[in-house]
């Protein structure tokens, strides 16, 4: 499971210093607006339910005023007085009487709901002390049934009731009191809550809060983004600079800006290079002294060999005169090799695996290619070829065939080297790569190459391993990640 969610975070979580910032930047708005609305929620709602228990009892209190003024009515003389109001254009509540109770389809259960209903009815019970039955409950004018149980609200006409119980376009809760006053008389009074408590919704985040979240959060993503881009770039300009650094020291210093970090990284950046700048030209200097001044005396010293009489002697010591002056072109080469001034340039490492190729493959052939390069890779171009022909050279020589497999990828280009020779003891290994280290006691080389080549893979930011296969020979693995 463990590894599960790191794959997950690897290629889903994302990569970049401003991206991260991006996403953590709404993340945290919308936990501190999540945390905000619940509290301005809670103190909304309770505000609210004070609201609406006051309003409430206001109502009943007029609801048990008219119902008290229909009682003292004869009951001859109680649809006389309805017609009435209707005709003058309606009245604040719907009243009628009917002989049976109206059917209510009521709206879901809420904490409004309840304070409401458990609010009027108290009042009413409280007024009302000669009534049988008092109902309340709240429904929708679409589903609210007037005068019967056929006769729905919406069939009435306007200056009956719709005006009173509908405020379009609000789907507003219409509250029904039903008091029946003796057996088949029920009051009938219907009205709709004053605003904000006309639909009795609960509503969490409002229109308004949904616009202005967006509006914060678009306002805070577009400065962070601006922010964040100025302040990485340096940093990525840096990490670019850090990446070519080792395969071209000479390139241009940096240009200090950013933040005060930022600054102080880049400078330091900046003054190492001019360090290794120095130390690179001391030690071209140091070897090309040395290289000039060891030759004088090793060829004095040949030519006073020729005149000792004992020609044992002077062939010991010019054996070990040959010793020296390869050793010292060897260390003359090494620098040579692996301190190449090119430009980086675009290679085309299949191209230069060809070439190679070609020189080995003229009689028969010993060095097969497979695979291709599909990405672009930088690099010195006579630094990689020396490396490949050196690790080449050797796979022929001492491993008869080499097949040779190029895997190219976004975040990797690879390089396996396969002989058929004896491979290498697994205690060698690593030691093959020191300057000077044989195997083999042949003419054919000065234990330089591997690592030369080695050098100049890791100039380039790669790496290589050598390892032994199962099947016999030796395979070589050279990998370089691509930065991004």
């Amino acid at each position: 499971m463990q590894i599960l969610l790191m794959n997950l975070k690897q290629y889903f979580w994302p990569r970049s210093l401003l991206s991260r910032t991006l996403i953590l930047t709404v993340l945290s708005v919308f936990i501190a607006q999540t945390v905000a609305s619940m509290f301005w929620y809670t103190q909304s709602k309770q505000r609210k339910v004070e609201g609406l228990k006051a309003a409430s009892e206001s109502i009943a209190q007029m609801f048990a005023s008219t119902t008290s003024f229909f009682q003292s009515l004869p009951v001859e003389y109680r649809h006389i007085a309805l017609d009435q109001l209707r005709n003058m254009g309606g009245a604040r509540f719907f009243v009628s009487f009917n002989t049976e109770e109206i059917h209510i389809e009521p709206l879901p259960d809420t904490i409004e709901k309840r304070e409401a209903v458990s609010t009027i009815q108290k009042v009413l019970q409280k007024k009302l002390l000669n009534v049988q039955t008092i109902k309340v409950n709240f429904s929708r004018p679409e589903t609210s049934r007037v005068l019967n149980n056929h006769l729905f609200l919406t069939y009435l006409p306007k200056s009956w009731a719709y005006h009173t119980l509908s405020l379009e376009p609000l789907n507003s809760a219409i509250l029904v009191i039903q008091i029946e006053l003796m057996k088949n008389q029920w009051v009938y009074i219907a009205t709709v809550l004053s605003a904000p408590y006309i639909t009795l919704e609960n509503e969490i985040v409002n229109a308004e809060q949904f616009v202005f979240f967006i509006t914060i959060t678009t306002l805070l993503l577009v400065f962070s983004f601006i922010l964040i881009r100025n302040q990485t770039r340096p940093l990525k300009r840096l990490a670019q600079a850090a990446n070519r650094f080792s395969t071209d020291i000479e390139q241009p210093e940096l240009v200090e800006e950013g933040a005060a970090e930022i600054i102080a990284v880049t400078r330091a950046f900046n003054l190492m290079q001019k360090r290794l700048q120095c130390y690179m030209d001391d030690r071209k200097k140091l070897f090309g002294a040395i290289s000039h001044d060891l030759k004088t005396p090793i060829t004095r010293l040949r030519l006073r060999a020729e005149l000792i009489d004992d020609k044992t002697q002077a062939i010991k010591i010019n054996r070990d005169l040959d010793e020296l002056e390869i050793m010292v072109k060897g260390a003359i080469q090494t620098v040579k090799e692996t301190d190449i001034h090119e430009n980086i340039t675009q290679i085309d490492v299949l191209n230069i695996l060809i070439s190679i190729a070609e020189i080995h493959n003229q009689r028969h052939q010993r060095v097969l290619i497979s695979g291709k390069q599909t990405l672009p890779f930088s690099g010195k171009h006579l630094a990689f070829k020396r490396c490949l022909t050196n690790i080449i050279d050797n796979g022929v020589q001492y491993g008869d065939e080499v097949t040779i497999y190029i895997h190219d990828n976004e975040k990797f280009f690879e390089i396996t080297l396969c002989d058929n020779g004896p491979g290498i003891p697994q205690k060698y290994l690593k030691k093959v790569f020191d300057p000077y280290f044989r195997l083999h006691t042949d003419l054919h080389g000065t234990g330089l190459g591997l690592g030369i080549a080695k050098n100049i893979i890791h100039a380039h930011g790669g790496d290589i391993i050598l390892s032994n296969r199962s099947s016999g020979g030796l395979q070589i693995n050279i990998s370089f990640p691509k930065v991004e």
